[in-house]
């Protein structure tokens, strides 16, 4: 069963961090370029991170410069390394794989699975 699940979310202060990850199960990472979404309280769901199977990489410019992919493309696990978290970061994290090398991602419409997503909140 082809499945992908995140993990490390979780309720952090203005300018900490968190690590989150995407696991895969039932097929490997190593061709598939991976993305983190994200979807904030009453927004549509907005593309932050990709990475591509030759680990070239792309950043939303609300992210960029705080959040990166840590440890590179792994085959079964995939870190989003996420510094400097503001409260307007507060949202459901997805990550999604799309096959091959980046076509669409960040675009939602051409990924292939999606986890269920974690739930970030960054608050005082």
């Amino acid at each position: 069963q082809v499945q992908l699940v995140e993990s490390g979310g979780g309720l952090v202060q203005p300018g900490g961090s968190l690590r989150l990850a995407c696991v895969a199960s039932g097929f490997t990472l190593d061709d598939y370029t991976i993305g983190w979404f994200r979807q904030a309280p009453g927004k549509e769901r907005e593309g932050l991170a990709c990475i591509s199977t030759d680990g070239s990489t792309y950043f939303a410019d609300s992210v960029k410069g705080r959040f990166a992919f840590s440890g590179g493309h792994a085959e079964h696990t995939v870190y989003l390394q996420m510094d400097n978290l503001k409260p307007e970061d507060t949202g459901v994290y997805y990550c999604a794989a799309e096959s091959g090398s980046i076509r669409t991602c960040p675009e939602r419409g051409g990924m292939d699975y999606w986890g269920k997503g974690t739930l970030v909140t960054v608050s005082s």
